[in-house]
């Protein structure tokens, strides 16, 4: 007799654990979609906007310089930043093209 009530309480309490998961899971489904992807989805228009960089756009650097697109070779960009002022970046230094 004891043995039954026991076994019963055994399968309550295991089916219990899986439903103290169901909020953890909901919590990372939710992290997933409002941080992470969202997240991703901007490095990867960001890593288009670099593939695409061509000589007359107008860019701004990570640091904060703004400048001209003068000349593009590999990982190298080369920035018109003042009269007779240019400087080289790595195309990874690129934040965003300035309309």
């Amino acid at each position: 007799m004891f043995g039954a009530a026991y076994a019963q309480g055994q399968g309550a309490a295991g089916s219990g654990g899986w439903l103290s998961l169901v909020p953890i899971l909901l919590m990372i489904l939710i992290f997933y979609f409002l941080l992470i992807r969202p997240q991703q989805k901007k490095e990867k228009q960001r890593q288009a906007m670099i593939n695409n960089l061509q000589k007359g756009d107008k860019v701004v650097t990570a640091g904060g310089m703004h400048g001209v697109i003068v000349a593009v070779k590999d990982d190298i960009v080369t920035l018109k930043v003042a009269s007779n002022t240019n400087i080289d970046f790595i195309k990874s230094s690129i934040q965003a093209k300035v309309s």
